[in-house]
């Protein structure tokens, strides 16, 4: 089975991914959202673990094979960095959202050296905000960016766009298009409303995709 359907199939199985067009969620920026997205439930199913965290390791070999330190997003990211580095016998660390405000102030946990080539572990991109702050953040401190592994993206034109004017390049294991039609494939969603769901998708903030 293709890797991003193989994801999508897992994410949509322990729920880490699952829609409810009809009862929407309400994000924290007051947009309703048909999506509900918690990718740490992959740390305590064992068998998706297993797929998400080779499925990673597979693209970042593929994509980034000069890859010298994996940095991991806090929180989310750090896990699958930690298990990826592992697997790899590469070192890893992560960055926090701000330098910590005791001890050694650091913002970037690990050992990082000027110069080195490293990528970015995420677990969900939407508008990506958060990770590019992370890219900033090693550049910043001298590394060599090479690009970004997340396990899922919602292909959301706000990130894109972020993503393409910072010069970042991402990689995912599965996206919003793959698991929308596996959660129709798998009945978890009519057919009919994979259409809405890809209107959400294209523009947040257009809540004609919700049936009145």
């Amino acid at each position: 089975m293709e890797l991003s359907k193989l994801i999508a199939k897992d994410l949509l199985g322990i729920k880490a991914v699952f829609f409810r067009p009809d009862e929407p969620f309400t994000w924290a920026s007051g947009i309703k959202s048909p999506v509900y997205c918690d990718n740490r439930l992959t740390l305590t199913a064992p068998a998706v673990r297993t797929d998400v965290e080779n499925g990673l390791v597979t693209l970042i070999k593929e994509n980034y094979p000069e890859a010298e330190v994996l940095m991991g997003t806090s929180t989310a990211g750090i896990a699958h960095a930690a298990i990826c580095g592992h697997i790899m016998g590469l070192p890893m660390g992560y960055v926090r959202s701000g330098a910590k405000d005791h001890g050694r102030q650091n913002q970037i946990e690990g050992r990082l050296l000027p110069g080195q080539k490293v990528v970015v572990v995420e677990d969900l991109i939407s508008t990506a905000g958060s990770v590019l702050e992370v890219v900033n953040v090693l550049r910043e401190a001298g590394a060599d960016v090479l690009g970004i592994v997340s396990i899922f993206t919602y292909g959301m034109k706000k990130g894109l766009d972020r993503l393409a004017a910072a010069d970042v390049k991402n990689v995912s294991l599965t996206n919003f298009d793959e698991i929308a039609k596996a959660a129709a494939e798998e009945g978890y969603i009519a057919e009919s409303d994979i259409a809405r769901l890809i209107a959400f998708r294209n523009d947040p903030s257009d809540e004609s995709w919700i049936k009145k």
